[in-house]
């Protein structure tokens, strides 16, 4: 069997795992682990017990049992008898796992999915460094129940990749966990693509009754009337929260702070009371990019009015599916209103903020009637008056700007 092979028979027995065994019990699990394994032939113990985490010795008194039964049907272990699991025994086990992956972490817009770019032997090391002792395929099983997957290199249309690029993402994470570590606020940011609103066909399904689609047009041409929707969201890290300013202008600078502005009124200075500083990711491009002028410009009138010194770290070129924003909240947004036409501002807004997630995500919405015209004119006068230092490290990607 090819390695290639392996991993697809892995990923196949892992989701079989995930869907079968919290409904069986440890003898029931131990005998389907070694009907699997039998399937499989030459190498299937090995495969099932990194696809499961149970251990090869499990499989083969499995397989034993398969062979000539020994124990009566319905008999298991007393409840609460066994081996218990490694992350019940070492509480910081998981926590410290999720450690070493965040800074490599990369994600998928369209999807929760996460994926990991440090192999397992990489992460057993680290591991280990940090005092714990783990198997790779426990190490496996765990990675696939906080919803990881070990996955191959994919081309993608985001150009060349900076040379600076990984040392970008650490410094970020570094960041982020040293104004964490002060109770200070860290938020992610960006637009979500624009949406088309009316009776337009939306990707994906929903149950109607049989033969009873939802009627929707056949050309997706806007309508002058109803326009379109530009959700911007601004992404609590710390707390998993979210605001999301639903505008229907253009998706300009001043657009972007303003969003900015309303979870700080709305969300931001309720839960950081005693904030003084504001830590704000965005990708390197669009309305807040980081050549933008007027970004700076309306943030430094943002830091006046909220008395908050601002932290600005920008993604490197090419990199802004990475940023959190997109699949801690955009891909989510995504699947809860597929299927479904945004007939409406209202539509919309209700959608984004009944959007939740098994991690406990809170979200607000509201809409933005306010104009943001295009080719808004910087003065170098405008410019000189904001209030910024650059640091040491790609001053043009981090910077402060300071409240005057």
């Amino acid at each position: 069997m090819t390695k290639s092979e392996s991993t697809y028979h892995e990923n196949i027995v892992a989701r079989k795992y995930q869907s079968l065994g919290p409904l069986m019990d440890e003898r029931v699990r131990r005998l389907w682990a070694a009907t699997e394994a039998r399937a499989l032939g030459y190498g299937g113990e090995t495969i099932v017990s990194r696809a499961t985490g149970l251990s090869i010795p499990t499989i083969k008194t499995g397989l034993d049992e398969l062979e000539a039964p020994t124990q009566p049907p319905g008999r298991v272990r007393q409840k609460g008898g066994g081996r218990k699991s490694i992350t019940e025994t070492d509480q910081t086990l998981e926590a410290d796992l999720e450690s070493l992956i965040e800074p490599n972490c990369r994600g998928d817009p369209q999807s929760p999915l996460q994926w990991v770019s440090k192999s397992l032997s990489k992460l057993k090391e680290g591991l280990e460094q940090l005092g714990h002792r783990a198997s790779i395929g426990t190490l496996w099983a765990i990675l696939h129940r906080m919803g990881f997957s070990l996955q191959a290199n994919r081309k993608t249309n985001e150009g060349a990749s900076h040379p600076d690029r990984d040392e970008q993402f650490l410094n970020i994470s570094e960041q982020t966990k040293r104004w964490q570590a002060q109770g200070q606020p860290v938020i992610s940011v960006d637009c979500k693509k624009k949406e088309l609103i009316g009776d337009f066909s939306n990707n994906g399904r929903e149950w109607h009754p049989k033969g009873q689609p939802e009627p929707v047009r056949v050309h997706d041409f806007p309508d002058p009337e109803l326009g379109k929707a530009l959700p911007y969201g601004v992404y609590d890290i710390t707390n998993n929260q979210a605001l999301v300013n639903v505008g229907i202008d253009h998706d300009t600078a001043e657009f972007a702070v303003a969003s900015i502005e309303r979870w700080w009124e709305m969300m931001g200075k309720e839960r950081f009371p005693e904030a003084s500083d504001l830590m704000i990711v965005g990708d390197g491009g669009g309305s807040n990019g980081s050549r933008n002028r007027l970004w700076k410009v309306a943030l430094q009138r943002f830091a006046n009015k909220s008395g908050l010194q601002l932290h600005i770290c920008h993604l490197p070129p090419g990199t802004s599916k990475w940023n959190k924003i997109e699949h801690r909240l955009f891909a989510y947004i995504t699947l809860n209103w597929r299927g479904r036409p945004l007939v409406s501002l209202e539509t919309i807004v209700n959608l984004i903020a009944n959007t939740t997630t098994q991690n406990g995500l809170n979200v607000k919405a509201c809409i933005d009637q306010r104009q943001y015209p295009t080719k808004v004119e910087v003065t170098e006068q405008q410019l000189q008056n904001v209030k910024i230092s650059r640091e040491d490290f790609h001053g043009e990607w981090n910077y402060n700007i300071q409240p005057v």
